[in-house]
């Protein structure tokens, strides 16, 4: 865990309160998004955000628990679930949806801190499970609505459809730096659809 420091440098005002709370929460998404959670500094995030580093220090104690509130602010809204009767169109909005955030500045953000070290860091780390683990569990009704209407075979494991659906965007996130977008998106839903209709993502 990264310890904070003193100093007194000073960037523009953004006064105090909201206000402040807000500029620095942004500035340490930029942070994390341009330099990674290993890069992240409470100087550069201070002068991003245009207020003493000792504002930072008094509000959080360790870099760890301001990028853990940046990453919360942005992504502790329960997700919307799509329900247009039919499970391509709901798992394309799914994945369409997940596209849509990660690759926004703090889509990225989440990104660079879920792959390094920072999840060594207890309460990253619940917040790493609770952003992806909750999510698999909001999104679940979307495929057991689907078995019930005999669009999907019975037995169909929920989640272990939602692992293919994400897999093929992850992996382009996180490895192969390839273009995302909806047509990606929109390949996941094929495959995932044609495995479960092959009968291979079924309950044990």
């Amino acid at each position: 865990m990264k310890s904070v420091e003193s100093s007194s440098d000073r960037g523009p005002a953004v006064g105090r309160g909201p206000r402040m709370r807000a500029a620095v929460l942004a500035a340490t998404i930029s942070e994390l998004t341009a330099a990674g959670y290993a890069a992240l500094t409470v100087d550069a995030v201070a002068q991003r955000a245009g207020v003493h580093k000792t504002t930072i220090y008094r509000n959080w104690k360790t870099s760890d628990e301001l990028v853990a509130d940046a990453l919360t602010g942005h992504f502790a809204a329960d997700i919307p679930i799509p329900d247009t009767g039919a499970a391509e169109s709901d798992l394309r909005a799914l994945a369409r949806s997940l596209v849509a955030t990660m690759t926004t500045d703090a889509g990225r953000a989440l990104l660079t801190t879920a792959l390094s070290d920072a999840v060594r860091t207890p309460r990253l780390a619940e917040i790493k499970r609770a952003l992806f683990e909750d999510r698999f569990r909001q999104a679940e009704p979307v495929v057991t609505r689907a078995v019930e209407r005999g669009e999907l075979l019975a037995g169909t494991d929920p989640a272990e459809l939602l692992k293919a659906l994400v897999a093929p965007i992850w992996f382009r996130l996180a490895f192969t730096g390839e273009p995302v977008d909806e047509a990606t998106a929109d390949r996941a839903v094929a495959v995932a659809l044609a495995a479960a209709h092959a009968g291979v993502l079924r309950s044990p």
